[in-house]
């Protein structure tokens, strides 16, 4: 069997199934059984199972979102557990804080080496290593006597959730087509909005232990999962694993799609980009091309959690009981389901509107909420309680707090992570990226340990913060975000040069 091509790089030691790949990008009608049964023997039980192209890359977007679903659940555990962790275990307020802070403390540590790992051994690999310690961490949560184990677990909860930060949304930015990555890129915050929901529904009916057993399950259904889905294809063009590029491609798109071009758009990004051993330091990040994507990517996510989510949605309980609020748990589960669906509309629509219109319309939209509610609170303090003014306001603080997590879900929540991964060229990605991640849970940490010490100053004076930084998250977004939908992810990193 021969076929035709002129570019005869690296053809040494290629299967005859590559060739027509790399040459004409395509799958000859003839021989089609053959063919897929070749490329199912290269890539195991992954092409096993992805057989139709019509949900190969939602399959495999669908399995490595249970890692976000964790990060959900590990984000909203703090709110229905917080009284009875500090009954049972004779704790503080100031010592609940502090669990509450430090999954973001491990979530640095886990951030920081993110990139590399996720360089180094593969997008599926590191959410493997990811996972070791969540379920670790939960079990010692479980079985928690005092505040020791208590801390340990939360920081390795927090480790294998920076991990997983960085690393799916990268995977699906990198698995899907142009016309999908939107939407599938959504799909990470819409998981964690999901695992926020579960947690706060099932705190309302089982103790703290047996929810942080529960808080294993995402993890382990994950590992098993990841073995049935293919590596990134641009991770492995990168390393120069050009068969296992090509086979992976076309697996995602198709056995029968032309994988041509954008098989070639790929090889000539790599091929362009510093060789993969050559050390990215931080002294090169200075240039240009690097420097404004890397502002982007980290004024995004650092302004996502500044705008208060975290402290809001650790503490929801207490912030409601403090509206006046009596069944403070079930409106805070109603706000978990509200989360869910404006993210899930965030992710149908995202590439059909765009990036940065729906970015303005959820930094507006959560600026206004914020207003409100801290006008709310700061009457309410000088209005006698009982009177029908306090209970307007208490509506009005209600309403103001479901408004902020509506328009947040639209676009905040989900879109800095999708930018992120979109803009960062291929080879900075893992370096970038961590700093831009890590950055991310500094300001969670920062927010999340002021947040019980600011509410207790002044909650209307807390959410007049919020506001402020909402307003600059507005001027940020219209500024410098550039719009993405649309474009391969070539195009928009050499749109930076």
């Amino acid at each position: 069997m021969s076929f035709r091509g002129d570019d005869s790089s690296g053809e040494e030691g290629r299967s005859e199934l590559q060739k027509p790949l790399l040459h004409t990008g395509s799958w000859y009608r003839m021989g089609m059984g053959s063919r897929q049964s070749s490329l199912m023997e290269k890539l195991g039980s992954s092409a096993s199972v992805i057989r139709d192209s019509s949900i190969s890359v939602v399959l495999c977007t669908l399995i490595v979102a249970l890692g976000p679903i964790q990060y959900g659940f590990t984000s909203g555990y703090s709110s229905p557990a917080q009284f009875d962790v500090i009954r049972d275990l004779s704790l503080t307020i100031s010592e609940f804080s502090i669990f509450g802070s430090l999954s973001n403390v491990g979530a640095m540590v886990g951030a920081i080496s993110s990139g590399q790992i996720a360089e180094y051994i593969g997008r599926k690999g590191s959410l493997m290593i990811a996972s070791i310690p969540n379920i670790i961490g939960w079990l010692a949560i479980s079985f928690a006597k005092d505040s020791s184990f208590l801390y340990m677990g939360r920081l390795l909860e927090g480790f294998g959730v920076g991990i997983i930060s960085y690393t799916v949304p990268v995977y699906i930015a990198e698995i899907a087509p142009r016309n999908m990555r939107g939407g599938l890129g959504a799909v990470n915050q819409l998981s964690v909005t999901i695992g926020i929901m579960v947690a706060y529904l099932l705190g309302m009916f089982v103790n703290w232990r047996a929810l942080a057993v529960i808080g294993i399950l995402p993890c382990t259904i994950l590992i098993p999962g990841l073995f049935f889905i293919p590596e990134s294809p641009r991770w492995l063009a990168k390393m120069g694993m050009m068969d296992d590029f090509e086979a992976s491609l076309q697996v995602l798109r198709g056995f029968d799609a032309d994988i041509s071009v954008e098989l070639n758009e790929i090889k000539r990004s790599v091929t362009t980009s510093s060789s993969r051993r050559t050390a990215i330091r931080f002294h090169d990040l200075k240039q240009k091309r690097y420097k404004v994507p890397l502002m982007i990517g980290i004024g995004l996510l650092a302004l996502q959690q500044a705008s208060g989510i975290n402290g809001i949605l650790f503490y929801a309980s207490s912030i409601f009981k403090a509206a006046g609020i009596s069944s403070s748990n079930i409106v805070t589960c109603g706000l978990g389901a509200i989360q869910v669906l404006a993210t899930g509309t965030n992710a149908w629509l995202l590439d059909k509107a765009g990036r940065r219109l729906f970015l303005i319309i959820s930094t507006s939209g959560t600026s206004a909420s914020l207003i409100l509610v801290s006008i709310s609170f700061f009457i309410k303090g000088s209005v006698p309680e009982g009177s029908d003014l306090h209970s307007v306001l208490s509506v009005l603080s209600l309403v103001g707090l479901v408004g902020f997590v509506i328009f947040f879900s639209l676009g905040l929540g989900a879109i800095p992570w999708v930018v992120m991964s979109e803009i960062l060229p291929v080879n900075i990605k893992g370096l970038a990226g961590s700093v831009a991640t890590l950055a991310n849970w500094l300001t969670a940490f920062i927010i999340t340990m002021t947040a019980t010490l600011l509410l207790n100053w002044s909650t209307g004076g807390t959410f007049a913060i919020y506001a402020l930084v909402s307003v600059l998250s507005l001027a940020f977004v219209i500024t410098w975000v550039p719009e993405t939908k649309g474009k391969t992810l070539e195009e928009i990193q050499w749109s930076f040069r």
